[in-house]
């Protein structure tokens, strides 16, 4: 058996077995088996960032053939979708904001900036973004309940600054070249084969700490129709979310605002793909970029991305690129 493997099983059967003790094995909640303790310990507070190890990177690095940059980010600027109330403003103030008197005469500008900063634009989301209801609380990764670590000032567990920097394998699935459409209908559901025959078409293949990314052709409609764009959208369903989950990956990613479909394939069950992923220690980056990517027909590269240190924030802004 590999090491990899045998550490697995290994590191799976001891949780199980404390899993057992604590009665936990096989208990079911809202969002499916207890998804708790991690299998990186019970005070973990990484995730699938654990999974980005030397040779994960290693092999990301290998991909850079050209040196060509891919910039995936979304400018943060005004009449950009905004989801629900959220919103978004920068001011500079002053004009200039200091003048220092000084002889040489210089003078400062500075901005000021207001808004759900981990949650607009290109958005990384944090393991501390989603939970699930249970038993009168609200329980995220590695079952920390919100009662114990959130305050009105930050968390102070599961803060994204917990993440750190990324730079890993890319696979671009990209659905509407699959499809032979200009972009997915807005309520499409990518299924298993969908994301396999994609796969197959471009001749790469989902590895364990790999960011995987779906072009679903939506960011067209990004700053041109934001009411489509905000409303309901094409993306993964939960079947197929469970199954990429299953493949030990670091992180989902899209060019609509939730990565997911939405309704998806139940409404009564709204955002049920951001709930399996982040509780299971999965990151979700949204609202990319990936057109010229996609015109290029570039399937696998690095991807490089560092959260800001926001601490005890729920998601980060920022600028992802792919190097081919």
């Amino acid at each position: 058996m590999p090491d990899r493997a045998a550490q697995r099983v290994a590191a799976f059967l001891g949780l199980w077995l404390i899993a057992s003790l604590t009665g936990l094995a096989g208990a079911q909640t809202p969002a499916g088996p207890r998804w708790w303790p991690s299998e990186w310990g019970p005070d973990d507070e990484r995730g699938a960032a654990n999974r980005l190890t030397p040779a994960k990177v290693l092999e990301a690095a290998a991909l850079i053939k050209e040196g060509r940059v891919y910039e995936l980010g979304r400018p943060y600027e005004v009449g950009m979708p905004l989801f629900g109330n959220r919103h978004f403003s920068l001011t500079i103030p002053g004009l200039p904001t200091v003048i220092t008197g000084g002889e040489n005469g210089v003078v400062f500008n500075d901005e000021l900036v207001s808004g759900e900063i981990g949650q607009i634009g290109t958005q990384f989301d944090g393991l501390g973004h989603v939970g699930t209801e249970i038993d009168g609380d609200y329980v995220f990764y590695n079952g920390f309940k919100l009662s114990e670590f959130g305050t009105s000032y930050g968390l102070t567990k599961l803060g994204v600054e917990k993440a750190g920097a990324i730079f890993t394998r890319g696979v671009l699935v990209d659905v509407v070249r699959y499809k032979g459409v200009e972009r997915l209908g807005p309520e499409y559901i990518i299924t298993i084969e969908d994301i396999e025959g994609t796969l197959a078409m471009e001749g790469v293949e989902i590895r364990p700490g790999d960011a995987v990314i779906f072009h679903t052709g939506w960011g067209q409609l990004w700053k041109v129709d934001n009411e489509t764009f905000g409303a309901s959208e094409p993306g993964p369903g939960i079947t197929a979310i469970k199954w990429l989950a299953a493949q030990d990956i670091f992180m989902t990613a899209a060019d609509n605002y939730a990565m997911e479909a939405i309704p998806g394939e139940n409404p009564a069950r709204s955002i049920e793909g951001h709930q399996w992923l982040l509780s299971r220690g999965i990151y979700n980056l949204e609202n990319l970029d990936l057109s010229a990517l996609a015109a290029d027909r570039v399937y696998e590269f690095a991807f490089i991305f560092s959260p800001l240190k926001l601490v005890g924030a729920t998601g980060s802004p920022g600028n992802p690129i792919a190097v081919r």
